[in-house]
């Protein structure tokens, strides 16, 4: 290993390899024959105490798997997960965690290898991941960062030399994703499936002391943890929902009780405002729709509910009646942090009883109507500075018919009215509206371009697409040709997971 990797500031401890041995294996990644690195994320490094300028030098044998940082003891984690309903055993099949970086500010990141090999649990796979599903992932989930949204990061992508055979051969890559941790709903199911409550104790002490430290000396520590796990997820739905996220396989392994949005495989974001929309090829039921997404969550956690009752009570019907009471909680949970931020995108700062009726009255118009999700929003800021009363454009080449025409102007009006009565009126509605209603997301068409663009050798798509994700709130003359959505006649958008 080179003496620049030794000074790019690894500060590693290594936490999870304390706990007991069911829950993870001690693997290596397995060494691919020539890393490249395609990804250094600067901002991301320099936030974790690392030297984006000696990483983008000597780091592709540690970003490609060939080499381990200083310090750290890589692992595979075991977890479990109900997949479309149906529970199975799996663990980290495609995946080493490094270990937990610690930055200078003392958090604590664990620093995680997708795609760097077969683990034993790889149930058959080939370990691998091809380029442009880390490529999405990357650029995603800086998406979602720059949205306020809480989500794992990519720290980087080495190309690996090789190919992987997917429907075609495709050439291979290594994310380094970035987490609070890669704790998630599934780690839970699988310790309580080993049937030894030290280790569901022991993994859910570890838990706190991750992320709810406060709980530590809490007298029902596992429901206070529920609970809190609850509250992380209420919120982060709702924010998914506002920009208009579909994450497209909400199995418990991919819900992180960190609260942080995990796996970027099949997902994508709503161009015109339909509920019932699913992209992913493989969710044939719609069991994942961008509107089922706050049930599948609520139904996610019961089973993280189910997994923590014999640390709740040694009675088991004490324990059930206990994690209902919390799980209870989250429709009402969910709906207060989705209101508030419908408020916002309205430019609303106060509330009414008839505010919810009032974000539901425009997407409502916008579902009959095809509108365009971001742009509808992005738009109404304009539409709250000036009289301008004509129904939007709502489609690629369209508008809306007479009739929508006349039923958005009465929308509006009930709109204005209550915009009248807010503290600073229009001037600090807009202001309001231009800080939470994006005019850039990563649309879905504009990152197939930028990824089949990079299979192909030519990076310079991703990296304009990327610069535009992380300054999604101003219009730039460098962004406007990453506003607008889907042009007429693209069809149906379909997302695969990668494996």
């Amino acid at each position: 290993m080179s003496v620049a990797i030794h000074r790019a500031g690894w500060r590693f401890d290594n936490s999870y390899t304390r706990l007991p041995e069911p829950l993870f294996s001690r693997e290596r990644p397995t060494a691919v024959s020539d890393p490249a690195l395609v990804v250094v994320n600067a901002p991301l490094a320099a936030e974790l105490g690392l030297d984006p300028d000696l990483l983008r030098d000597e780091g592709a044998g540690v970003f490609g798997g060939n080499e381990i940082p200083p310090g750290a003891e890589p692992i595979a984690q075991a977890y479990a997960g109900h997949q479309f309903g149906h529970f199975t055993n799996l663990g980290d099949g495609r995946a080493i965690l490094l270990g937990e970086q610690i930055a200078p500010d003392g958090r604590r990141a664990d620093l995680h290898l997708k795609g760097a090999g077969r683990t034993r649990y790889s149930r058959g796979g080939d370990g691998r991941a091809a380029l442009g599903p880390m490529l999405r992932e990357v650029v995603v989930s800086e998406g979602m960062h720059a949205l306020g949204i809480p989500t794992t990061r990519g720290l980087a992508v080495a190309t690996t030399g090789e190919e992987v055979l997917r429907a075609t051969p495709l050439p291979g890559a290594v994310l380094t994703r970035v987490a609070a941790s890669h704790l998630r709903v599934g780690t839970f199911q699988f310790a309580r499936a080993v049937g030894e409550t030290p280790v569901l104790e022991a993994l859910l002490r570890h838990a706190i002391a991750r992320h709810d430290p406060d709980l530590a000396s809490s007298g029902e520590p596992a429901v206070a943890f529920l609970d809190a796990v609850v509250e992380r997820q209420a919120a982060l739905v709702a924010r998914w929902m506002l920009v208009g996220f579909v994450h497209g396989v909400m199995n418990t392994d991919n819900m992180a009780v960190s609260g942080e949005t995990i796996d970027y495989g099949p997902c994508a974001f709503l161009d015109a405002y339909d509920p019932t929309t699913v992209f992913s090829s493989i969710d044939q039921q719609g069991r994942y729709a961008y509107a089922n997404q706050p049930m599948i969550a609520h139904w996610n956690l019961a089973r993280l509910a189910e997994s923590l009752l014999p640390l709740v009570h040694a009675d088991e019907d004490a324990a059930i009646e206990a994690v209902r009471g919390v799980l209870d909680t989250f429709p009402a949970r969910f709906e207060r942090h989705y209101l508030a931020g419908g408020r916002a995108k309205l430019g609303l700062a106060t509330a009414e009883d008839g505010d919810r009726d009032l974000f539901a009255g425009l997407l409502k118009w916008m579902h009959d109507h095809a509108a365009d999700f971001t742009a509808m929003f992005a738009g109404l800021a304009a539409r709250a500075a000036t009289h301008d009363g004509d129904a939007p454009a709502v489609a690629a080449g369209g508008g809306a018919s007479a009739a929508g025409a006349d039923a958005f102007a009465a929308w509006r009006t009930t709109w204005r009215a209550r915009l009248s009565r807010e503290p600073g009126g229009h001037a600090e509605a807009v202001a309001r509206m231009r800080r939470v209603n994006p005019v850039v997301i990563p649309r879905n068409h504009r990152v197939e371009e930028a990824l089949v663009a990079a299979e192909a050798g030519d990076m310079e798509p991703f990296r304009r697409l990327l610069d535009a994700v992380r300054d999604p709130f101003a219009e730039t003359a460098a962004n406007e040709p990453y506003r607008a959505g889907a042009p007429a006649g693209c069809g149906r958008y379909r997302t695969f997971c990668g494996t």
